[in-house]
């Protein structure tokens, strides 16, 4: 089973935000996967399905991000998940918009969704990709930015992103995370 996790906040205001770009890459794959994201369980919304003869978890946490981790633990025990078998899928200030970056193990590196994942599953030892929504330009309060909206340039390349990000979730189904990390981080 592969269990793929979007971070971001349930509601509608916050949604199409750069801190919801895990949830518009999930809804994108649950629309090209055709898995309905129809069950409400484990503090969070998702769905199953199958996909190149492998069992697919998409997971939306509705927890809010500073405690995705509680959800993402209760999917994990619940369906007795290696680490291995998990990617999560979220914004990152440090890469530009425009930008994807596969990992397989790090630090939150200030991010409060994946310090909440590291402290609930133990360890910075799994697949994860960040998606760059950039930094603020002048003195706007980060909190203030990651919860904006795209401007339309923005959301436009962000279309892009989130398709590239839907072809390595694609093709971590079919070969492992490093490999695809070495050809997506090209």
């Amino acid at each position: 089973m592969k269990i793929i996790i979007g971070l971001g906040n349930p509601g509608r205001q916050y949604e199409k935000t750069r801190h919801n770009i895990g949830f518009e890459v999930i809804d994108a794959l649950s629309d090209k996967w055709n898995i309905q994201l129809d069950q409400a369980k484990h503090k969070g919304i998702y769905g199953t399905g199958v996909k190149n003869g492998e069992k697919i978890l998409l997971l939306k946490p509705l927890t809010y991000m500073n405690l995705s981790g509680e959800s993402i633990a209760e999917v994990m025990n619940f369906y007795k998940a290696d680490l291995q078998d998990i990617v999560l899928l979220y914004d990152d200030l440090d890469l530009p918009v425009g930008k994807i970056r596969l990992r397989q193990k790090g630090s939150a590196g200030g991010h409060n969704g994946i310090k909440s994942a590291i402290a609930h599953l133990g360890s910075q030892e799994f697949n994860r990709i960040r998606i760059g929504i950039g930094r603020p330009a002048g003195r706007m309060p980060v909190t203030d930015y990651v919860l904006g909206r795209f401007t339309q340039e923005e959301w436009n390349e962000m279309g892009k992103v989130i398709e590239k990000t839907v072809d390595a979730c694609d093709d971590w189904i079919q070969r492992p995370f490093l490999q695809v990390m070495n050809d997506f981080n090209k």
